[in-house]
């Protein structure tokens, strides 16, 4: 397939102006004036492109070799992902590909897990400062409606996990990708139990341990360098956000496992993690290579069997579909508001990169089959209420006391 071919069937709806290598222009598409407009500089980024889509795009902006004329990478990716959703431009991967990829880029043991913590999280704190919320909540915010602020998404994300813990005062709590802290304070606060968080990341440690001081709770939470695979003691409840997408494939069962000899006899645990809603799959190449090396992006097929094995009851599963597009747009619009901020603490490669990454990242939520779920999970069938009414009880309570004129929830409806 030549490229003229290939980015007329890639380009239907819409429309964007491609000025070719030579200076051939393409204007494709069914609209009239195009919304997008871009130049590829030399044959080499053609080729790459077509080799590979993602890692040949985003190598080839972050490069320069890729130059928008007009609209910026977001609107790029966004009339991209909506042509291809559901076209079938690209095949899935098969079984084979997708077991060599499990050996070679999951294994994740310890000191793989480290190294691949420390290239995406030992950044300098300044960067994740300039898009996230204060709280530094790394993870998908809830929008229960439709005009909440990235701020009040995230608390309203925390009082989720929260409710679901069936949290009671003087448990003792496990947070297996404690982050910097912020959920493991917040859950101290709001139900009286004592927090143990653990990550990989020395700056997140240090943070966690410094705002915990800050806040007077040293004495309820604590924090340590600690894989999940070496936490010793019992623990209550267990909770990790947005870390099991580091645990790889083949730790799955260790994962599950390590859970269910953690948690005490009535214990409750909840897992929230992206996931994929078609299956089975791989790492794209570019986020494989630059921002989450050893990562993975599970379907809720590949999950639930090691948790059944580790005779874990599945209590409750929630299915988060696009909340995580609107947070990667908040964080997106966040970053480029202070990006000559970013080109000085890096440079301006560093920035087109992480461009690419929060704009590819929504676009997957928004048009692909990303999503994010949260499990819930016991090892006694009666550990927990029968009916999810208790959830909805403790979360609003939860609200009422941060917010007490706080509003009744509506309905916040997809985007068209």
């Amino acid at each position: 397939m030549n490229i003229e071919t290939f980015l007329r069937r890639m380009f239907r709806v819409g429309a964007i102006a491609i000025r070719l290598p030579g200076g051939r222009l393409l204007n494709l598409g069914d609209g009239d004036e195009p919304t997008v407009a871009v130049t590829l500089v030399d044959q080499m980024t053609l080729a790459r492109i077509m080799a590979a889509p993602s890692l040949g795009v985003g190598e080839a902006y972050m490069d320069g070799r890729l130059i928008l004329e007009r609209g910026d990478i977001r609107d790029l990716l966004e009339l991209a992902t909506r042509n291809s959703a559901g076209a079938r431009m690209f095949k899935r991967p098969g079984p084979m590909k997708r077991a060599w990829a499990s050996v070679m880029r999951e294994q994740n043991a310890r000191r793989d897990a480290r190294r691949n913590v420390k290239h995406h999280y030992d950044l300098s704190l300044e960067l994740y400062r300039t898009f996230l919320d204060p709280d530094l909540q790394y993870s998908c915010a809830y929008f229960e409606r439709d005009d909440m602020s990235l701020e009040e998404a995230q608390a309203a994300k925390k009082r989720h996990i929260a409710a679901k813990l069936d949290l009671q005062p003087g448990q003792k709590v496990l947070d297996i990708g404690c982050g910097w802290g912020g959920l493991a304070m917040s859950l101290a606060e709001a139900a009286d139990v004592g927090v143990r968080g653990v990550t990989l990341s020395d700056e997140q440690l240090t943070t966690a341990r410094a705002r915990a001081a800050a806040h007077g709770l040293a004495g309820k939470v604590s924090f340590s360098l600690t894989d999940y695979r070496d936490i010793d003691g019992q623990f209550d409840r267990i909770v990790s956000v947005g870390m099991f997408e580091h645990v790889g494939r083949p730790n799955y069962q260790a994962f599950f496992d390590a859970i269910a000899e953690r948690l005490t006899d009535d214990g409750v645990a909840l897992i929230h993690s992206i996931g994929r809603s078609s299956g089975p799959s791989t790492t794209d190449r570019f986020t494989a290579k630059y921002i989450f090396p050893g990562g993975y992006i599970p379907a809720l097929s590949e999950v639930l069997p090691a948790a059944e094995r580790a005779g874990l009851w599945v209590t409750d599963v929630e299915v988060l579909r696009l909340h995580y597009a609107k947070t990667l747009h908040c964080w997106y619009d966040r970053f480029r508001a202070r990006r000559e901020e970013m080109a000085a603490l890096y440079d301006e490669r560093f920035c087109r990169m992480w461009e690419f990454y929060l704009a590819g990242a929504e676009m997957g939520f928004l048009y692909g089959d990303h999503m994010n779920f949260q499990i819930q999970l016991s090892k006694r069938v009666d550990a927990l209420p029968i009916t999810r009414r208790y959830m909805d009880a403790a979360e609003h309570a939860l609200e009422l006391r941060e917010h007490p004129t706080a509003r009744p929830l509506s309905v916040v409806r997809p985007r068209k």
